[in-house]
């Protein structure tokens, strides 16, 4: 039995094709993963099937109605959670719940919801207040009222720690009921391996529908058979690092942070936390949501002032020197921090000149740098409609720009397809053999094998600090993964 059929299903926006001839078949009674880089068409598919987009050709069967005409009765057997937390942050959490059952007609008693989601202790609080994994909980929570026979999950452990991602996965599994048909869209391929049944898009088309192990029965051998299956993968020479020159570094640490601390009132956000980058090191900081990253970068960029101890990029104090720091370092921010009204070029042209560039040198590196990047399609189209692997191309072009001897990337490859991250490390891997420093935060941790080093965060201090290999070893753990697991889990018993 299928919960949902398409047939010869095709969406347009505007001239862009998003879907393409899709034709699927979603198993009733199953959790199914939907998967595929940002922009691949999952969203745009998952709405369809609830009625809240209207396709251009073919048919969808949802739960045996039709969306375009039966659009209220498939709302109310669904339960769905958008990709964007779609919850009111002025309101509370329970305030969240009870507007939500009552547009659903379901019952207020949300006391095992609360103890099951462990929001309980969290009821009175703004939800704009919550932690990014407690938000999903929440939207998770409003998803389930009314005991949908339809979740629809759209990107729930996007920007989510492996762990987090884990304990979502097992609540969903632990609070559906045995009728209940999932569909749980992800761009984390290594997700897969949590569900029976795989559909995978690329590019709006389906490339693979059927059992995850038929792709392989470890994430090496899966992603290799992904790759093939989205027109392969050949390594080739980065023309970044051919073309990239930077001054002679004579020190042993070309960043140091020496017993960073940051305080928000009464709570420690970072807490005495000390490492060491060499030249050409590629530094990994791993974590949990919440767990202190993003601070410690922000507070190495002087974006942020520490509450004490001292950051330093290439000997200069951040804080006293700040403009002098941020000269040696490109930055490249976890969300998407470019002015999305300027086109490519004007981007590359504003943030050359913020880091001193100008002239005939100005105009010669852009003009490179999009060659080099492969935008010269896209160098006068408007920022804010870029596909989102461009987008992630002109953030590190953006970073690069003046050739600076250490590179700060905050999750660099979060949404992007397969053959894109492997496109990103390529240029990473080989700037830091010609001796750029390298820290960069991610939570695919597949990633992690190509970090010399990884700090390890927990609450805002350093648990662990070792190469990926011993902190394997050490955790008596499979992959990077596995240890993060561990390593977390251990130190929350300590707690």
């Amino acid at each position: 039995m299928n919960c949902i059929e398409i047939k010869n299903l095709e969406k347009k926006f505007d001239n862009t094709v998003a879907l393409k001839d899709i034709n699927l078949n979603f198993e009733q009674d199953k959790i199914i993963a939907l998967l595929g880089a940002d922009g691949a068409g999952k969203s745009t598919v998952l709405r369809l099937i609830i009625g809240l987009l209207c396709q251009d050709s073919g048919e969808i069967i949802t739960l045996g109605f039709n969306p375009k005409k039966d659009k209220e009765k498939i709302v109310n057997l669904t339960g769905y959670m958008p990709q964007k937390f779609g919850l009111y942050e002025d309101l509370t959490v329970i305030e969240n719940l009870n507007l939500y059952s009552k547009l659903k007609k379901s019952s207020n008693d949300f006391e095992e919801l609360l103890d099951f989601t462990t929001l309980k202790p969290f009821k009175n609080r703004l939800a704009g207040n919550l932690s990014g994994g407690m938000k999903q909980k929440l939207g998770l929570a409003c998803a389930l009222l009314g005991n949908p026979k339809l979740l629809i999950l759209d990107e729930p452990s996007v920007g989510v720690d492996p762990l987090s991602r884990l304990e979502l996965l097992e609540l969903v599994k632990k609070s559906i009921s045995k009728n209940t048909s999932v569909i749980w869209s992800s761009s984390y391929l290594d997700e897969a391996f949590n569900f029976d049944l795989s559909i995978i898009l690329d590019k709006g088309k389906v490339i693979f529908s059927g059992k995850t192990k038929d792709l392989g029965n470890n994430y090496e051998k899966f992603e290799k058979e992904v790759i093939k299956l989205m027109g392969g993968y050949k390594e080739k020479e980065s023309l970044v690092a051919k073309n990239y020159h930077i001054a002679q570094i004579d020190r042993e640490c070309t960043v140091l942070a020496d017993n960073l601390s940051k305080k928000f009132g009464d709570f420690w956000a970072v807490k005495n936390n000390s490492f060491c980058i060499k030249k050409g090191e590629i530094f990994g900081l791993l974590g949990p949501n919440g767990a202190g990253k993003s601070t410690t970068f922000k507070m190495m960029c002087a974006l942020l002032k520490p509450t004490s101890g001292n950051g330093y990029v290439m000997g200069i104090d951040v804080e006293k020197e700040p403009t002098k720091a941020r000269g040696y370092l490109g930055y490249m921010a976890q969300k998407f921090s470019l002015y999305s009204r300027l086109s490519l070029y004007d981007n590359l042209d504003f943030f050359s000149g913020v880091y001193g560039l100008f002239g005939k040198d100005k105009k010669e590196k852009i003009e490179r740098i999009i060659k080099i990047f492969e935008l010269e399609e896209y160098k006068n189209q408007i920022t804010s409609l870029l596909p989102l692997g461009f987008k992630q191309r002109l953030s590190l072009a953006c970073a690069l720009i003046h050739e600076p001897p250490v590179l700060f990337l905050d999750e660099p490859t979060s949404g992007v397809d397969a053959i894109q991250r492997k496109e990103f490390w390529n240029h990473i891997n080989a700037l830091s053999d010609i001796g750029v420093s390298v820290l960069v935060t991610t939570h695919f941790m597949d990633e992690a094998r190509f970090c010399d080093n990884i700090s390890l965060f927990y609450n805002g201090e350093i648990i662990a600090l070792d190469k990926p290999d011993n902190l394997i070893k050490n955790a008596k753990a499979k992959d990077m993964n596995d240890a993060f697991i561990k390593l977390i889990n251990e130190k929350k018993k300590e707690k």
